[in-house]
């Protein structure tokens, strides 16, 4: 009778791990602005990245490392995307893109999916993108800051907004 007790009791607690682990409603979201862009080219449009802007992106990928991501969004710009594309690669996912212009409808989304994810944009999108997460106005901001990270905890559609920093400095 014991052992069939013990048994029980082990199923149950089982059933009860992978249930939690389903139905978990806690997921993070990164938001970065693109890397370094190119000003001296002649595409003002969709500059490429900088020398700098390349090794950024890099770096970006080698902080993320550890985190787990199960998708990875980008604007369909140059260098929202190549800013993405090495961490993309190194999680062995695909970049999906969104409209920088429909922030409010794109952080629904995010929220609905219920996702780990990597979300790369623009000075005047990515603090906006951020605030909308969490319920909380936040603007543009310096065309001249690429070091910002923040990290969206997102938990029964509620928010937790933390502002990291990199510590990569281009050596150009």
């Amino acid at each position: 009778m014991k052992k069939y007790l013990i048994i029980t009791l082990i199923i149950l607690a089982f059933q009860s791990c992978v249930g939690a682990q389903k139905n978990s409603e806690l997921f993070t979201i990164y938001l970065v602005r693109h890397s370094e862009k190119d000003l001296t080219t002649n595409n003002h449009s969709n500059p490429p990245l900088t020398q700098c802007g390349e090794q950024r992106s890099e770096n970006l990928s080698d902080f993320l490392k550890d985190v787990n991501l199960d998708v990875v969004y980008s604007t369909d710009y140059s260098r929202t995307q190549k800013t993405a594309l090495p961490t993309a690669l190194s999680k062995g996912l695909e970049i999906t893109g969104y409209n920088p212009q429909e922030l409010e409808k794109f952080s629904k989304l995010l929220i609905a999916n219920q996702q780990d994810a990597l979300v790369v944009g623009h000075s005047n999108t990515t603090g906006v993108l951020a605030g909308l997460l969490v319920g909380e106005e936040i603007g543009a901001f310096d065309l001249d800051i690429y070091d910002r990270v923040y990290q969206a905890l997102i938990y029964k559609n509620s928010g937790r907004l933390q502002l990291l920093h990199t510590a990569f400095d281009c050596n150009d």
